[in-house]
Order: C-alpha cells, then structure tokens, then sequence
C-alpha cells in the first residue's frame, strides 16, 4: 500500500525549500503570509535581526470589525492592504514575497496583489 503524505507536511516542506532561497533583510524584509482555516496572517520580518517589522491579520479587532468573513478571498486583499499601509508608515517600500509554501492562487494572490496595489513592491 502507497502511503501518501498529508497537504500539511508536503506545505512544510515546500516552504523550507523556498526559505532556502532567500531571507529578508533590513533593507528589503521578507512579507511571509500563513493561512488557516480561519483566519489570514500576514509579517513583515527581518531574518537578520530576528524580529517582526510589521504584522496584520484577520483576528485583530479593527481588521475583524471591517470583514464579515474572515477566511474569504475579501478578508485576504483587506489584510493585503493593511499590511502595506502600516509597512508604508514605518518606512518599508520594497520586500521579497514568501508565499509559506501555499499555490499563488486565490487567497495568497489576492493579499499579494492588494499589497502591491497599496503602494508595495515586489
């Protein structure tokens, strides 16, 4: 019998691969973006320093008050757009997209894309 291994393990392991490609500096930090079945994330991190610059997602209070689904196509572009507003406040233009070993398909294209529209680039 062929034992398949499950979506999450082969999301991990696609992710460690892309990680090993590139890291986010301070000059050009890395926009990781985690989904559940909830909820949407989205950090802005600097791998050499170690800290998150920037973090928004879909169980904050006000970014909740504004979503009447939290884990739709809608929810992901909203978090998109405030992610890129709050990174445009403390200073940060550019980043390198991780996209945490999801499809860029649907809700990772959709926070992508509002993010680029809100004035990031990448």
């Amino acid at each position: 019998m062929i034992r398949k291994s499950s979506k999450a393990t082969n999301r991990l392991k696609k992710h460690s691969r892309i990680r090993n490609r590139f890291q986010g500096t301070a000059e050009r930090p890395r926009l990781a973006v985690f989904r559940s079945n909830d909820h949407m994330y989205a950090q802005i991190i600097d791998d050499i320093a170690g800290t998150t610059l920037v973090a928004a997602s879909t169980t904050e209070k006000e970014v909740k008050g504004e979503l009447t689904k939290t884990n739709d196509v809608a929810a992901a572009s909203y978090v998109g757009t405030v992610i890129a507003k709050r990174a445009l406040d403390k200073g940060i233009t550019t980043v390198v997209f991780d996209r945490g070993g999801y499809i860029y398909h649907g809700k990772v294209k959709a926070l992508a894309d509002a993010a680029r529209e809100a004035g990031l680039q990448f």
